[in-house]
């Protein structure tokens, strides 16, 4: 007999404990994905020259790893870093309480060293089926990220290669070079 998947609401997932760790809904089941300081330190990187770009030439909102994007499988995901286009930009007081509905415009996800590539492969389903155009997975050990214009295909790019914004987030350029150097506080 096959067990009933709960339903949950944007009220009872926004009711969870703050407990500093992000949380996924997939197939009904709370999934907690905590994440390391080398893993942070990226999202926060690419988050900031992102976020500065965004502003400076008015293109929609950027937002971190705590936005949930609703997904047309039914499935809560939880981007590392988003981009979304101002004519998607959600409007009004009770719009911007909950989460969003779809993908974001621009999908990013670093991976951790526990996260596996068919998980990967099926975020990343998921996001082109709910309206995702550009998405990059950037790996920390290996100082790579793969480029996806769709969820089949991607395109590597190594550290001597440029994140490109492409047509969903025109001008925008991070070298992988930069993301990637060692930190100095001299």
């Amino acid at each position: 007999m096959p067990t009933a998947v709960k339903v949950w609401t944007d009220e009872e997932l926004m009711a969870l404990p703050k407990d500093g760790h992000k949380h996924e809904l997939i197939n009904g089941e709370i999934i907690m994905s905590p994440t390391g300081y080398r893993h942070e330190d990226l999202a926060a990187a690419v988050l900031m020259a992102m976020r500065l770009h965004v502003r400076q030439h008015k293109l929609g909102s950027v937002c971190g790893s705590s936005l949930g994007c609703w997904m047309a499988s039914g499935n809560l995901l939880s981007p590392d870093v988003s981009f979304i286009h101002k004519a998607r930009v959600p409007r009004g007081q009770d719009a911007v309480k909950r989460y969003f509905h779809g993908a974001p415009d621009l999908v990013v996800e670093i991976l951790s060293p526990w996260d596996r590539a068919i998980r990967t492969h099926d975020k990343m389903v998921e996001y082109f089926d709910s309206g995702a155009r550009l998405a990059w997975v950037i790996n920390p050990e290996e100082k790579t990220a793969q480029i996806y214009t769709s969820a089949d295909k991607p395109r590597l790019l190594r550290v001597t290669d440029v994140l490109d914004g492409e047509d969903v987030l025109p001008g925008f350029r991070l070298p992988l070079a930069e993301l990637f150097a060692e930190l100095t506080f001299e």
